[in-house]
């Protein structure tokens, strides 16, 4: 009954000085929603690039050649040779360049067009909306055949059918034979935005044939770390044993490096966030210093009727906390509804988790008990005849 009676009065002390309790307040509202918002925003980037990488195709292994002296890239029948393992399941090396696209009066600038052979399709997990994808005759034919990105086809384009159609690639013919289905960006770039022709053709269209980039899928998930070994020992022979000559890597690795980047940037962001709570504490501690003075008299009252300290204490207390809880509910709400804004504006799931929800308002809790003790135990040793004299 006690509590019940104290909680009555702080909230006749809160509500007897409205404007001067939400001022108190807002140092933990925004202290509680900046908390919820920064970590939600950090928390849906995570889950947003995580899902990225899952969807450039399973079992994915990529190999970035740097080279070595005289020798920076591989032929291509030394990216080929790679395939020669019982791990791996598809191969395709990558050979891109920057061309300008053109139908008719429409033109697209600056877009990648990508060499690639059959393997690219399964190896990415790209779904084609009409027409196919390169096939492995497109290829040995070095056929000029154009397979486009959903972006690229819709501006050169817009809403007619494109297959059968012949565009220029930096003035060349092709024969758009396919449209990918949209996919989204992701970490390696975004396949809307790109054209993909037959590896070989891309040899005599971008004079070049120096492999730096390949597209490996394994066998399975059980198998991309044999399949790694397999290819470092390969590249370890080609680049005479040069470890820096060129770099594995696999989603695991990738979901690491980015899991771990995420988790410190949202944990830094929910720290600086956290300070404002702090300063949202002292408000309270000083707002509770002015009340114990304004309530001098009160306070002598009360003891000279017989109120413990414990009582006093107890008061002052749940006042401080009531202020705090009330600020952390308010910021609660405030930060969901400012996750979600941004969350839609940023084009990301940023909806905050519950543990985010009950660490803020658990962290604003503690802040107002924290600087409510200092107020509350001044108040419970005031002297009742002293207090009883304050003017």
């Amino acid at each position: 009954m006690r509590y019940v009676e104290a909680l009555k009065i702080a909230i006749r002390s809160i509500l007897s000085n409205k404007m001067r309790s939400f001022l108190t307040m807002l140092g933990i509202i925004i202290g509680v929603t900046a908390v919820i918002a920064l970590v939600s925003i950090g928390q849906g980037s995570t889950r947003s690039i995580t899902s990225q990488i899952q969807s450039m195709g399973s079992n994915l292994i990529m190999v970035n050649v740097m080279g070595r002296g005289g020798e920076s890239s591989l032929t291509y029948d030394q990216a080929i040779a790679l395939k020669d393992s019982s791990f791996i399941a598809a191969i395709s090396p990558v050979i891109s360049s920057s061309v300008t696209a053109m139908y008719g009066n429409n033109s697209v600038d600056n877009t990648t067009v990508n060499g690639v052979n059959g393997d690219y399709q399964s190896i990415r997990d790209l779904q084609v909306a009409a027409g196919r994808f390169i096939l492995p005759m497109d290829d040995e034919g070095r056929n000029k055949v154009a397979v486009l990105g959903s972006n690229v086809a819709r501006e050169l384009f817009g809403f007619t059918d494109p297959i059968g159609k012949t565009i220029k690639l930096n003035g060349q013919n092709f024969t758009v034979v396919g449209i990918l289905s949209q996919k989204g960006s992701s970490i390696a770039g975004s396949d809307d935005d790109s054209i993909f022709i037959p590896l070989k053709t891309m040899f005599y269209f971008a004079k070049n044939r120096d492999i730096r980039q390949i597209y490996i899928e394994a066998t399975s998930p059980d198998t991309v770390e044999l399949a790694k070994n397999e290819i470092n020992s390969k590249l370890l022979q080609i680049f005479k044993g040069d470890t820096n000559a060129f770099r594995i890597m696999d989603q695991s690795q990738i979901l690491s490096t980015v899991n771990s980047v995420t988790a410190t940037l949202s944990l830094l962001l929910g720290g600086i966030a956290g300070i404002s709570l702090l300063v949202g504490g002292i408000g309270i501690m000083n707002i509770m210093l002015v009340s114990v003075t304004e309530r001098t008299r009160e306070i002598g009252i009360r003891k000279a009727l017989g109120a413990k300290k414990k009582d006093i204490l107890l008061q002052f207390i749940i006042e401080s906390l009531t202020l705090s809880g009330l600020g952390g509910i308010v910021g609660i709400i405030v930060g969901y509804v400012l996750s979600m804004v941004l969350g839609s504006a940023m084009n990301i799931n940023a909806k905050p988790s519950l543990s985010t929800v009950l660490i803020s308002f658990s962290f604003s809790v503690i802040v107002g008990l924290f600087f409510g003790v200092y107020p509350a135990n001044k108040a419970a040793n005031l002297n009742p005849i002293e207090a009883l004299r304050y003017e």
